[in-house]
């Protein structure tokens, strides 16, 4: 199953299409705040904060504390970064640019939301950025992946290294 995900043709076709279905999900959620009139993230961050205690919590203690005292002090700068993460992430996805990075932010944000009580289409994009990330450079076969990567391993290519053309692992 792992070598079909990572070097069938076929399988780069199914997964360009989850990509792209992926990367439109996290367009629309951002630019849906953009666009909004300004996103503000701290009543979000309150309500997390909130359903974290009574009989049955839906956010842990854990996170709770994290929200209260980093991401809600700073609800301008988280407001910010899942605005733009969304529409960065989605773009990325979109164009096949950077596929396992894109998909690696994005499982992040939708981690996140999950951990923060929310419960919407976050579980199934997690389940498809799996299938996208364990596919490797086949996720990006059909996108600028193709065009972009042979750079990006370039540039980390360890110099000094007694084998020409040994990267980074």
């Amino acid at each position: 199953m792992l070598n079909l995900l990572r070097k069938n043709t076929i399988a780069a076709g199914v997964l360009a299409i989850i990509r792209i279905y992926i990367g439109y999900q996290f367009i629309h959620a951002g630019f849906a705040k953009i666009t909004s009139g300004g996103f503000d993230a701290s009543g979000f961050l309150k309500g997390a904060i909130a359903s974290s205690t009574g009989e049955h919590p839906a956010v842990q203690g854990w996170w709770a504390a994290f929200l209260e005292h980093i991401a809600l002090p700073n609800a301008d700068l988280f407001s910010f970064l899942v605005q733009w993460g969304e529409i960065l992430v989605g773009i990325a996805l979109i164009l096949g640019l950077l596929t396992n990075f894109a998909t690696l932010m994005g499982l992040v944000m939708n981690f996140s939301f999950l951990f923060s009580g929310t419960v919407s289409t976050n579980g199934q994009l997690i389940l498809l950025a799996f299938f996208v990330l364990v596919a490797g450079a086949n996720a990006g076969k059909f996108g600028l992946d193709r065009y972009a990567m042979p750079y990006v391993r370039k540039y980390f290519t360890v110099k000094g290294n007694h084998r020409k053309g040994t990267t980074v692992a």
